[in-house]
């Protein structure tokens, strides 16, 4: 059965795709998705995700073809419409999101993917969003993280051209930020999770969004709502905790608030 796992360990979720053979989505993981990230959102114990595949082989697959055989519209909107909802709500998250990816990531895979904040794939890791060649396009956001992350010219070369790339290469354009080698993407995915719980949650999630932001505002709208956010955090124990924290040469003691 198709299913999501969530694990906490310590300030930090782990999500597992486990539906064998591809880790391929349905309309029922990605429910699980959009409302697991919602409830971890919710939770101020938890300042990072990690997201990872179950199994040696794949990280996802993406969607089952088979949903879209026959052509059905009706079918096509409910999906692109829960691919949207769980993807936008991970990109959303407050804390940090890391993508542990432990083999192939095509399709929607890749989109959950991209839908992270950092993405750290195993040397054997294969990345593609191959929609076009079976007259799809990518619908969860994967036109636009894509062209984002690597550029316009990368995002063709991998859609219009139906490019597949390894890890290294994924490394070099910048749609990833570490490979690992063979079986160690999700153990360095939790040690980068235990780096995040050392920062304030407060102040990364407001940094956070404010990096976000760059993507869809201007630099001069953000520079103002920069100074903001920070006064905004000498609202928070985190802000005085930190201070006091570093002046007594202690670990800081984060309440999330």
């Amino acid at each position: 059965m198709a299913q999501l796992k969530l694990e906490k360990r310590g300030h930090t979720a782990l999500i597992t795709m486990s539906n064998p053979p591809a880790n391929t989505w349905t309309a029922e993981t990605l429910t699980q998705l959009r409302d697991a990230v919602k409830s971890l959102d919710a939770d101020k114990n938890i300042y990072a995700l990690v997201i990872t595949g179950e199994g040696e082989k794949f990280f996802s697959a993406g969607a089952d073809l088979k949903l879209f055989a026959d052509g059905d519209k009706a079918v096509a909107s409910d999906m692109s419409r829960i691919f949207g909802e769980a993807f936008e709500t991970l990109s959303a998250f407050r804390g940090v999101s890391i993508a542990a990816i432990n083999g192939y990531a095509m399709g929607g895979g890749l989109e959950v993917a991209l839908a992270c904040d950092i993405r750290i794939a195993e040397q054997q890791a294969q990345m593609a969003l191959p929609e076009a060649k079976v007259g799809l396009l990518p619908c969860a956001g994967g036109t636009q993280n894509l062209a984002w992350l690597v550029g316009e010219g990368w995002a063709k070369r991998m859609i219009l051209c139906g490019e597949r790339i390894g890890a290294e290469k994924a490394q070099q354009i910048g749609l990833v930020e570490e490979v690992v080698a063979t079986g160690m993407a999700l153990e360095s995915a939790l040690a980068m999770a235990e780096k995040v719980a050392e920062q304030s949650p407060s102040a990364v999630s407001a940094c956070k969004a404010l990096i976000q932001k760059g993507r869809s505002g201007t630099m001069q709208s953000a520079l103002p709502l920069e100074r903001e956010l920070f006064v905004g955090l000498f609202d928070t124990k985190d802000q005085v905790e930190g201070v006091q924290a570093f002046l007594e040469k202690r670990k800081a003691n984060w309440v999330n608030g």
